[in-house]
């Protein structure tokens, strides 16, 4: 399958997406030291948050969902170094929304998980009025 969406993001950054189905998607961050927020290298959960949200986009993978709502939570510390590999479901897809749950670990260590609620205009949201 082929990635419709957020093209231009920034893996280094947001991730990269390293499998994707119809309604799924997993995303890997690697964490480095621009993402520390301190000297003991904790990751701005910033980062953590956006490769959520990168995962969410590609489970959908409409080149122009857009984030509408989430909830999120961050289970544990993610430090720089770590790999983060974080797996999107949509749950629900009704009219243009879509539900995504996902869940983010360093290895089997569960840091995030959060659910989303995208919404899927018929054009880009830049466009719309």
């Amino acid at each position: 399958m082929k990635l419709k969406t957020h093209l231009k993001l920034d893996p280094s950054l947001c991730g990269e997406v390293v499998k994707q189905k119809e309604g799924y998607a997993k995303v890997r961050l690697t964490t480095t030291q621009q993402m520390g927020a301190d000297e003991r290298g904790l990751v701005h959960g910033g980062f953590t948050f956006g490769a959520a949200d990168f995962a969410a986009m590609a489970a959908v993978n409409d080149e122009n969902v857009v984030l509408a709502e989430a909830t999120s939570r961050f289970l544990a510390p993610v430090v720089v170094g770590d790999v983060v590999e974080f797996e999107a479901w949509m749950t629900k897809k009704e009219g243009k929304k879509a539900w995504v749950d996902v869940k983010g670990s360093v290895e089997e260590k569960a840091v995030f998980e959060g659910s989303f609620v995208t919404y899927i205009p018929a054009t880009h949201i830049l466009d719309c009025s």
